[in-house]
């Protein structure tokens, strides 16, 4: 069943199924691209439209927060579900952003793009796939969407460097215990991770999430930003994922 949801974002709304929805991923990897978090983000540019793809896009939630952000970047999401790309071309026209935002349904393999972006952003699916796991023979849209079904971290560093202009970012969200794979694929693929941020569910605990940050054809040098704790002690969200909300405290 679908429901529409308000992000609080200037009044973005999307569109969701149940076990579908986004999670504080997404809302942290548009804040660390957008340099909220203290990366080096992308910026609003008075003398051209940026020009930023969004790989394994889903309800779209990621183009949307970011044109907010960057005040009216050209964005392009991509999906292989054709039921999450038509939920997030419906909320596209909501939001009345279809001059700015537009969504295609494809395996990222197939993307034709030749170095025309200056960023790509991605939430790609976390987990390997394993053939005798349940749902791996018939997945479903949830398990596509949490599983490497047809593409895997190699295949989204590969793609995204084909897709990056010289000098363009990726903005990534994944899990720390993928990093080494991450790392390896990223400079295989010419993109040199430059920023990486852990993310922890609260202060004292090992992380969970990682935003990473590279740069197609930089030179190595690597720096570690301050962890971002997600909850309190009580488990409400803390006063910096409040902020990446657009919400006080």
């Amino acid at each position: 069943m679908e429901r529409v949801d308000d992000t609080g974002f200037g009044g973005i709304r999307v569109i969701q199924t149940r076990g579908l929805g986004y999670g504080v991923d997404a809302v942290l990897l548009a804040a660390f691209a957008a340099g909220e978090t203290g990366a080096k983000g992308l910026q609003k540019n008075a003398a051209k439209q940026l020009r930023i793809a969004d790989l394994g896009t889903g309800s779209g939630v990621i183009a949307f927060i970011i044109h907010h952000k960057l005040g009216g970047a050209r964005l392009t999401g991509y999906d292989i579900s054709p039921a999450a790309v038509e939920r997030a071309q419906r909320a596209c026209e909501m939001n009345g952003l279809t001059d700015d935002i537009d969504f295609i349904c494809c395996d990222i393999n197939d993307i034709d793009a030749a170095a025309e972006f200056d960023a790509v952003l991605t939430n790609p699916p976390y987990f390997r796939r394993t053939p005798d796991e349940p749902g791996a023979a018939d997945p479903d849209e949830r398990y596509i969407a949490r599983h490497e079904t047809t593409a895997d971290i190699t295949d989204f560093a590969r793609v995204s460097a084909a897709m990056l202009k010289e000098g363009g970012s990726l903005y990534m969200v994944h899990r720390p215990d993928r990093l080494a794979d991450i790392i390896s694929e990223m400079r295989a693929a010419g993109i040199e991770p430059k920023e990486m941020q852990p993310v922890v569910p609260h202060a004292g605990k090992a992380a969970n999430m990682v935003l990473i940050h590279g740069i197609k054809g930089a030179s190595p040098e690597l720096r570690m930003l301050p962890e971002i704790a997600v909850h309190t002690a009580d488990g409400g969200y803390t006063a910096e994922i409040l902020r990446y909300y657009g919400r006080e405290a």
